[in-house]
């Protein structure tokens, strides 16, 4: 018989649990005792929710306080030199890691293959000793045990960790430390086996990339040393694409499963025919997407698993989701306000399970004896293919039309920036922000109100308006160049432009882990885009009223948008792109005729949306760019494009970055120690950079002198003349003492910085 498996599932809970419990902890406002209380409860109501909807592969290890990455190299003694004064494999310590403290810099943060979750980057010595520590994973298992659960421990498999990992202090490949760190694997697997747990699920996600010769041939011996180890059977989970060339390294480790994402690779199974099944081999089929939200199609998923039975045999088959269901929401059925007929469309994580159990029965049973089900579901998604909510001819038609449009800025950049000085008179290192500043809970509370009717429109927007002006007034008072509104009528950098355009729907409850505990609400776009009204004027031009100083109007850009929403998958990516990009083009002008001399189209998410491939690159930076410049190239040479973009690692698509033409771009840099900027000297970047200074991550406040050294750095690399200073990312996140004390920590640098530039040179 096959078995349904859940390879992972969303940790935050039905109603952000999680969040809120880690962040009172933060807050001092609950002990470490009710915490711990707290999270036992949380993973036991997933472990039940999974067991009650028929899964029954399902891991332990997947909850994680912050980051499963950091958990990895918790368990494995990875630990900075900076931390080791905090209590050995404390919480203290954990989240000094995650989040740094006023005299320790945090663990740098990057994006999760082409996913918005962010993990922390594991930092390794040149000769570092991997010794086995809290065993997360079996308590976790034998606290489900003891609960009744079935559980599979999870964990990151090692080649993986390696190539996420970075080694400090030395151009060295972090797979050179593949041999101290077997030992550690083969360790905790014994500590499984010994335990009595029959299967263990290894992640090796790094499978579907680019790998060279010897990549493969590290994956071949890392596994024929674990092979070698008292352990459970190994299931190798790879997902976010098609192995591809892979392939046959995957077919030759020595393991007793294999895990296949036939969303993203769904030629896969044709090639695995080609190569051959080893015979006995658990074969996991991830036929439900785990990171969108559409309803399956039944019909082609029960296909894939008919061909993997033939190849493995039923008794072998799992059918799963391509990858871990922690990029999807918990549950469609809490959406109770949401227009019902997209709701149908909708499949949530729980639902994503219903959906597998489903094909399980098909196998197991026969097709006929669940072909109410399946016709259903065939009839499901035949409405919503001939749905006249979906496509627009007026939206067909522009973008028709904009293929005949010229793209480019009415002049080089150089020619820009003199007519761009003339109007702003900037002195030498403008400082600025990247745009929101903190949404305190007074914020969200006015928001509450308003949206309960306790408050009028008018008493909202009164209120908003109050924290605009004293936010440009301490803007002004702090020094700052450059300002900006605040952001605080906002919710979200993409959730409040969608919520203003067509096309879009929104959830009140779907919400995805992004970091830690910042959960994100990814709007669905089911339709063509097109925008019916000014977004932003009304709030860009009202502060811009109260300061002779440019105010920067803030948008999101296409493209992250697109990739920080739930995508419809009946059209080209690319295609709803360009809709997204039209309407921010309409507000770009917009702004421009309302007097917004500073406009700054964020595409944070440029880099994330990169294929993984790097056959497949060229194409997708081709149209990114080209929405980009939809966006932001019709305006004239004196008004100021700025954006900005956050952790990615720019080396390999500069020639796009610089082709994208923005007058000033903002990067995220501090938690790198500026190593990103090398991109750009190597690259020669013409335009103007703001290297960001200081984490926005972090509580902690750095002083003058630290972000001086920063500067310091990256005038080493880039011209001063071209040089912004800024934080690394938005504020939203961050409490106000902290805020304005770090802002003015990061004026003083810029002053200090120009009046070491003014001095000659002796």
């Amino acid at each position: 018989m096959a078995i349904t498996a859940s390879i992972g599932f969303p940790r935050m809970g039905p109603r952000r649990e999680l969040k809120r419990m880690v962040e009172q902890f933060w807050q001092g406002k609950i002990e470490e005792d009710e915490l711990m209380a707290r999270a036992a409860e949380l993973r036991r109501l997933r472990w039940q929710v999974q067991k009650d909807h028929g899964v029954t592969w399902m891991v332990a290890n997947d909850f994680s306080f912050y980051d499963h990455v950091l958990d990895a190299a918790c368990l494995f003694q990875v630990v900075p030199d900076r931390f080791q004064g905090l209590a050995a494999n404390s919480l203290q310590q954990y989240f000094a890691m995650a989040r740094g403290t006023q005299d320790a810099t945090a663990l740098e943060m990057t994006k999760w293959f082409d996913t918005n979750y962010h993990y922390l980057v594991p930092e390794l010595k040149p000769d570092q000793v991997f010794t086995l520590g809290v065993n997360k994973p079996l308590n976790e298992y034998l606290e489900a045990k003891a609960l009744g659960f079935d559980t599979v421990p999870q964990l990151i498999g090692p080649i993986t960790f390696l190539k996420l990992s970075k080694v400090v202090g030395a151009k060295a490949d972090a797979l050179a430390l593949l041999p101290s760190l077997i030992p550690a694997y083969q360790a905790w697997l014994a500590s499984l086996h010994e335990a009595g747990v029959a299967w263990v699920q290894l992640d090796e996600p790094a499978l579907v990339l680019d790998l060279s010769d010897a990549e493969r041939q590290a994956f071949v011996d890392a596994y024929a040393a674990l092979a070698k180890a008292d352990r459970p059977n190994i299931l190798v989970a790879t997902y976010f694409g098609s192995l591809g060339d892979n392939l046959a390294t995957a077919l030759e480790l020595p393991v007793e499963g294999l895990h296949l994402d036939l969303v993203r690779g769904s030629d896969a199974l044709r090639h695995v025919h080609a190569l051959g099944w080893p015979k006995g081999r658990r074969l996991s089929l991830g036929v439900i997407d785990g990171r969108n939200v559409w309803r399956a199609d039944l019909d082609t998923a029960f296909a894939h698993l008919e061909q993997g039975v033939h190849l493995a045999g039923a008794e072998h088959v799992m059918v799963a989701p391509s990858c871990s269901l922690l990029h999807v929401p918990w549950d469609v059925e809490l959406e109770t306000d949401m227009d019902p007929e997209i709701r149908s469309w909708l499949a949530f994580a729980l639902q994503k399970l219903d959906e597998m159990e489903l094909l399980r029965r098909a196998l197991d049973e026969g097709r006929q004896a669940c072909e109410a089900e399946l016709e259903a579901n065939r009839s499901l998604l035949a409405s919503r293919r001939g749905s006249a909510r979906l496509n627009r001819e007026d939206v067909r038609a522009r973008l028709e039309d904009a293929k005949t449009w010229d793209l480019n800025r009415q002049s080089p950049h150089a020619v820009r920036k003199e007519k761009q000085q003339a109007r702003f008179n900037l002195p030498l290192l403008p400082t600025t922000t990247i745009g929101s500043f903190p949404q305190t809970q007074a914020v969200r509370d006015a928001r509450a109100k308003w949206r309960k009717g306790e408050w009028s429109a008018d008493q909202y927007e009164a209120y908003l308006r109050g924290e605009i002006k004293r936010w440009i007034d301490l803007q002004e008072e702090i020094g700052l160049d450059v300002l900006v509104h605040g952001e605080f009528e906002r919710t979200d950098m993409v959730e409040y432009f969608g919520e203003m355009l067509d096309g879009f729907v929104f959830t009140k409850h779907g919400w995805v882990q992004s970091y830690g505990s910042r959960c994100v609400k990814p709007p669905i776009i089911f339709g063509d885009v097109a925008r019916p009204e000014a977004m932003t004027v009304r709030w860009s031009t009202y502060a811009q009223s109260l300061t002779d100083k440019p105010v920067k109007g803030m948008l999101t850009g296409p493209v992250t948008i697109l990739q920080w929403s739930f995508v419809r998958d009946d059209i080209p990516r690319a295609e709803t792109c360009r809709q997204i990009a039209l309407a921010i083009r309409d507000e770009v002008l917009d702004l421009e005729a309302a007097g917004i001399g500073m406009i700054q189209i964020d595409e944070p998410a440029l880099r994330e949306g990169l294929p993984l491939r790097r056959a497949e690159w060229q194409a997708y930076l081709d149209w990114a760019v080209e929405c980009f410049r939809i966006a932001s190239s019709g305006v004239r040479d004196e008004t100021q494009i700025h954006t900005h973009m956050c952790y990615a690692e720019f080396h390999d698509i500069m020639p796009a970055i610089q082709a994208m033409d923005a007058d000033v771009i903002s990067i995220e840099t501090s938690r790198s120690h500026m190593e990103l900027l090398r991109a750009f000297e190597d690259f020669r970047y013409e335009n103007d950079i703001g290297p960001g200074v200081y984490d926005i991550h972090s509580p902690r406040v750095p002083s003058v002198e630290e972000m001086v050294q920063l500067l310091r750095r990256a005038a080493e690399v880039i011209r001063p003349e071209q040089l912004w200073v800024n934080p690394d990312c938005g504020l939203k996140t961050r409490g106000e003492p902290e805020t304005v004390a770090a802002l003015r920590n990061m004026v003083s640098a810029a002053q200090e910085m120009r009046a070491s530039l003014s001095q000659p040179v002796r």
